[in-house]
């Protein structure tokens, strides 16, 4: 078994070259005579062949040129503005009471009245036609108005608890 932990043995050298030296120069001289024969074979004849010109032509040139047409641009339109989405709508609506038939009750039912009619208007409305009243959702497009209850107090549009709601002013 081999150890290890040792090199490969190198391989032993080849023994000198057995032939008698007279055999050896025997075949340089056979290659170097087929080598003259090739040369002295390919050489001889014409072949049709005709001798190379030893004065330089000038060579044909060829130049080609290219001119670029740009494209044309863009096209531009004038484009029509689209109409404006109509806002919301502003609608005064002012209650007024029915006035009895008492003829004695009239001083008591005008002053009624007129409390009622300064307090019972409110310019922004609900899409159902109602007042606001604090505390209900805001429309987006009555973000930071003022209007007024039903009651006749003022009423602004507000952000409060990441919502936008109706607040007393």
């Amino acid at each position: 078994m081999t150890n290890p932990y040792t090199g490969p043995i190198p391989p032993t050298p080849r023994p000198p070259d057995a032939r008698p030296l007279r055999k050896r120069v025997l075949v340089w001289l056979g290659g170097a005579a087929l080598f003259i024969a090739g040369v002295a074979i390919g050489s001889t004849g014409d072949d049709g062949k005709q001798p190379v010109d030893s004065r330089a032509r000038p060579a044909t040139t060829v130049t080609a040129t290219t001119t670029a047409t740009p494209e044309p641009g863009p096209t531009v339109t004038e484009k029509a503005k689209a109409p404006r989405k109509p806002g919301p709508t502003v609608t005064v609506t002012k209650t007024a009471t029915a006035h009895g038939a008492d003829a004695g009750s009239g001083s008591s039912s005008g002053s009624d009245s007129s409390s009622r009619d300064s307090t019972g208007t409110c310019s922004i409305v609900s899409s159902s036609g109602n007042c606001y009243s604090a505390g209900q959702f805001c429309r987006n497009s009555d973000h930071g108005a003022v209007t007024s209850t039903a009651s006749g107090r003022k009423i602004k549009c507000a952000q409060s608890s990441n919502a936008w709601r109706w607040t007393y002013i």
